[in-house]
């Protein structure tokens, strides 16, 4: 008789989860071996890593992150999901190839600009706009100029957000330092790294580093967070793979030797980034969010906030404001008010970040009213 296949439930999956993203206990290492270990950090907005790294790192510094930036050690670049993520030059290179397609396909098939340049030549823009991008770093808006007085029988809007997609570009400082201003301007890999992209990175280690940052999970978990359908993979694998089910019958698939806590392990309170990538990493976000809250959550505007885990599950949000001159953390909860015991270690951690965030200045920690 086969043995039987363990079962994980929510909770169990949510320790294997933390324990992996560095958020059970804080590590001391370095910020682009971590950001390596987990396969890339959401970076839409530019100061979202480091307080991703804030949150998983002792002693972790600003001016670390700002360094590997300005020294091209690590890039930001649209990656997963076609969203722009923070990730070392090693994995630029090995990752790009993977996510190409994503940007392609999302160009032409899903995007209004895309269907507009259908009878297009769609090479002949890539050239010329991978040719002006590699001058030196511009906006897209200067794309559009310059791709306009070149093909002037086209949009050139369109054609800037198509190279935008289909050539492979950089994210370039001073946006991505810490506290940097200014537009937002890229150029192109040869440009800024030295070469194009690849060689690639194979789809066998792709599943096991997604595995190691974000398991037990499912192929349809890893196609959520990167976009990549690699179901083949997962079963092409699974004779190396440990196979768990999780409360539904649903196989789950893991490295025979990652980390998985007992789930009675406590979880002690940490702010997240929002979009932090361990709140987007599967299909089925319940391990980590509640029920209803997967997308609702996140902000739309540019304006700082995030997740707050509370025994490891997003309990509430938090943003920072000014009040009285001082630099208030505004944590919402969900539904109902935390309890007293509760909102003290939250208080505290949210006092430590905001020290982190303005060193020196009047903190202040306050609660609002529950969000429906």
């Amino acid at each position: 008789m086969a043995p039987r296949t363990p079962t994980l439930d929510r909770r169990a999956l949510n320790r294997a989860l933390l324990a992996r993203q560095l958020l059970l206990t804080r590590r001391s290492e370095p910020a682009a071996a971590t950001i390596e270990r987990l396969v890339g950090m959401q970076a839409q907005a530019p100061n979202q890593p480091y307080i991703g790294l804030w949150s998983r790192l002792t002693g972790f510094r600003p001016e670390e992150l700002s360094r590997l930036v300005e020294n091209r050690a690590v890039v930001r670049i649209s990656l997963m999901r076609n969203t722009i993520h923070l990730v070392t030059a090693r994995d630029a290179f090995g990752m790009k190839p993977l996510c190409m397609p994503l940007g392609e396909r999302g160009f032409m098939r899903g995007s209004p600009w895309g269907r507009d340049l259908k009878d297009a030549d769609m090479a002949a823009i890539g050239r010329a706009g991978a040719e002006i991008m590699g001058e030196k770093p511009r906006t897209i808006a200067d794309l559009a100029k310059q791709l306009g007085r070149r093909f002037p029988d086209h949009d050139g809007a369109a054609m800037a957000y198509g190279v935008r997609y289909m050539v492979p570009l950089v994210f370039t400082p001073p946006r991505g330092l810490w506290g940097g201003r200014g537009q937002v301007t890229l150029t192109t890999f040869e440009a800024w790294l030295g070469g194009p992209p690849g060689p690639s990175f194979s789809a066998d280690d792709l599943v096991r580093r997604y595995l190691a940052a974000f398991g037990p999970a499912s192929s349809a978990d890893l196609r959520a967070w990167s976009g990549l359908a690699l179901r083949a993979t997962f079963e092409r694998l699974r004779p190396e793979l440990k196979v768990f089910h999780d409360q539904r019958g649903q196989d789950l698939f893991d490295l025979p030797r990652a980390p998985r806590p007992a789930r009675e392990v406590d979880a002690p309170v940490r702010l997240l980034p929002d979009y932090d990538n361990i709140l987007l990493g599967h299909a089925d976000r319940t391990r980590i969010m509640p029920h209803g809250r997967h997308l609702g959550m996140f902000s739309s505007n540019g304006v700082t906030q995030g997740a707050v885990l509370v025994d490891g599950f997003v309990r509430a949000m938090w943003k920072p404001a000014t009040a009285n001159s001082a630099t208030t953390a505004l944590v919402t909860p969900f539904v109902k008010p935390l309890p007293k015991s509760e909102q003290r270690p939250i208080v505290e951690e949210a006092m430590r970040l905001l020290e982190f965030l303005a060193p020196g200045a009047k903190h202040d920690v306050r609660f609002a009213a529950p969000s429906p």
